[in-house]
């Protein structure tokens, strides 16, 4: 993994990308010297072709970021592999087109040629992600992990390490000499008669996740697990191995004092001013595009149930203070009429026609840019909760309090790492990638969140 402005990264990814890249820009290039010959080309022309195709390659490869093309497709449908896939081709070519339309080449380069050069490129790369092959070699940057620890909790590693990183080749289990609960089924124990040092060497071990129920009394050999970070192994606790590996703080795993010692948690006065700009900026812009479509959305929410148009509810910010959260209404009026606060669920018989299309395409979210234009909002952050659920979850959920030491979001870390929650369960959930955002954030990661957001927002993943 590498770490860039706080937010870690696969190896992989990124070399991948890097290959992509390459392949894109080289396209364009080579489509260039194919119409004129290689003779007719210099440094100035190879200059412009370096700097459009690099123009496109980022912006396709964000958007397929954004799209979760390069999730692994046996974790999606056939229908989901479909629809992206032909969203990513059509989007890939606006890009594309849209570059060589501000930026066109001069003759006697012609860009339709130029534009179906990049398109063949483009679908081969596509077809072969689609088809769960990679450009890179499969044993390439492969990171083998040793999981000391054979109990509840190495369990609860092993199953993140096989769903979440297929380039993770887990070589088995240390079982730690003072380790006194029984050994978890199915796990693969390798230290039996080894040292750890022997086991790291013999497996040739990049890193070790410390996951044992019990740190104190001799519980881990703290000489060995010295050597191997001597000699270029990582080792790692439970609670960084979720944070690097899933984005999140796993509740189970964090404590106290790992969140006070350890670093993250910066705010700043800089980096304060900076998001503010930013979200003035960003939030006034977004309103003017989409000052259209909230139009046409409030007559057809008129024409369906009448007034109100806009729904108010009242919603726990920065510090705990309140305010008063704007939506389009996409329920009945009468959807609390017994003055009871309930979650929306999955096909929540309250939410009106119109209602379920606009919360599917996430336009009901649309009037809170003015929350965020006043200053009670920010564009990327947690997500703003009621009253009656926070006083709730703060008794029921620790650290549940940490997320209010930043402004409530349009968007956040969770909305695109997390489907919908409805239950006290989900908001736990949620709560580990709201307070890995909390310690991490950055503008940066504010980037990531808004590319995410917008292909959760095309493909409809996670509405209710």
């Amino acid at each position: 993994m590498v770490r860039i402005f706080n937010h870690y990264f696969r190896q992989r990814s990124i070399l991948q990308a890097m290959v992509y890249m390459v392949l894109i820009v080289s396209t364009l290039v080579i489509s260039m010297a194919w119409q004129v010959g290689a003779e007719a080309l210099n440094g100035a022309i190879i200059s412009s072709g370096v700097i459009r195709g690099g123009l496109i390659a980022v912006g396709i490869l964000g958007m397929n970021a954004a799209l979760g093309i390069h999730e692994s497709p046996s974790g999606l449908t056939v229908g989901q592999v479909r629809s992206r896939a032909v969203l990513s081709f059509i989007l890939s070519m606006v890009i594309a087109a849209g570059v060589l339309l501000l930026l066109p080449l001069s003759p006697p380069y012609h860009n339709e040629q130029t534009l179906l050069a990049l398109l063949i490129m483009v679908s081969a790369m596509l077809i072969l992600r689609l088809l769960g092959n990679s450009l890179l070699p499969a044993s390439y940057k492969r990171q083998r992990v040793l999981v000391y620890g054979t109990g509840s909790r190495a369990c609860v590693v092993t199953e993140s390490l096989m769903k979440s990183d297929p380039s993770i080749e887990l070589v088995g289990h240390f079982r730690g000499p003072q380790e006194k609960e029984q050994v978890a089924s199915g796990l693969h124990v390798v230290s039996a008669g080894k040292t750890l040092t022997e086991v790291v060497e013999e497996y040739r071990v990049n890193e070790i996740v410390v996951a044992v129920n019990e740190r104190r009394g001799g519980s881990m050999p703290l000489r060995e697990l010295l050597d191997c970070k001597l000699q270029g192994v990582q080792v790692i606790d439970l609670a960084t191995h979720f944070e690097k590996l899933l984005g999140q703080v796993h509740l189970e795993a964090v404590s106290a004092g790992w969140l006070i010692f350890g670093d993250g948690f910066k705010q700043g006065v800089v980096r304060s001013l900076v998001k503010r700009l930013l979200d003035v900026v960003g939030s006034a812009v977004l309103l003017l595009l989409a000052a259209p479509v909230m139009l046409v959305t409030a007559v057809l929410v008129f024409l369906e149930s009448g007034l109100p148009i806009f729904y108010r509810q009242e919603r726990v910010g920065l510090n705990g203070q309140t305010f008063n959260v704007i939506k389009f209404r996409s329920m009945r009026q009468d959807a609390e009429k017994d003055g009871t606060p309930r979650w929306a669920g999955a096909g929540d018989a309250r939410v009106t026609r119109v209602g379920k299309f606009i919360r599917k395409t996430r336009i009901d979210e649309l009037p809170q840019l003015l929350c965020v234009l006043k200053g009670d909002m920010s564009l990327v952050g947690p997500r703003p909760e009621r009253p009656y659920f926070v006083e709730r979850l703060t008794q029921d959920i620790p650290y549940y309090a940490l997320r209010h030491g930043v402004k409530p979001g349009l968007t956040g870390w969770a909305q695109v790492r997390y489907h919908y929650g409805a239950s006290v369960k989900d908001a736990e959930q949620k709560l580990q990638y709201d307070l890995y955002y909390v310690k991490n954030h950055s503008w940066f990661l504010d980037l990531i969140v808004l590319f995410e957001t917008v292909g959760v927002v095309l493909t409809g993943k996670g509405a209710q």
